[in-house]
């Protein structure tokens, strides 16, 4: 049972019988004398990915879920399912869509180093990386002399997602990007 100062990004614990994924902590200390410091938490739904905020003391406990965490790899789109592959016992395993939601337009077809999470042997959603590579497919042409710290413009990536990236880069160029903020992290 975790306290929740230790929690962690990532983490799964279980409220009202639920499980949630920890997305993110924001951490408050007052000043006052006596004063707490208190942990604002939001958490994701793993089952129905409905979103949770709440607050606790640095002593509070949460249970945490009986989870496995094991890599997998995406294979193929099966009607509203889609289709994921344990890399280390080669087990195929669907999740339906509207699991990972938010994870589906960074999927593209043998993708790896997924994480899928497993409650009691049931795919129930995966982890992508913080950060993947993709293709700029679509931009307004790279402008000579532009600096690195100069301005942004919009360019379209190979997957569809639009993100913002520096005016000197061009069609056909790779780029890193954070898949948490949907932002140009740097060229790959």
């Amino acid at each position: 049972m975790p306290k929740a100062c230790d929690l962690k990004k990532g983490q799964v614990v279980e409220i009202s019988g639920e499980p949630y994924l920890v997305k993110h902590i924001d951490v408050r200390t007052p000043s006052a004398r006596g004063a707490v410091t208190l942990y604002k938490v939001r958490f994701s739904s793993i089952k129905t990915r409905q979103k949770y905020e709440d607050s606790y003391k640095g002593n509070d406990m949460l249970d945490e879920v009986d989870l496995q965490r094991k890599p997998v790899q995406y294979l193929y789109p099966d009607g509203d399912l889609h289709v994921f592959m344990d890399t280390v016992e080669y087990g195929q395993y669907m999740i339906a869509e509207g699991s990972i939601e938010d994870e589906l337009v960074w999927l593209t077809d043998g993708m790896e180093d997924i994480v899928g999470m497993f409650i009691d042997g049931n795919l129930v959603a995966v982890e992508i990386p913080a950060s993947l590579v993709f293709e700029i497919t679509q931009t307004a042409p790279g402008i000579k002399g532009a600096s690195a710290t100069a301005r942004t413009k919009p360019a379209t990536l190979s997957n569809g997602v639009e993100i913002q990236v520096p005016e000197y880069l061009e069609n056909g160029e790779m780029v890193k990007v954070n898949t948490d903020t949907r932002k140009y992290i740097s060229r790959a």
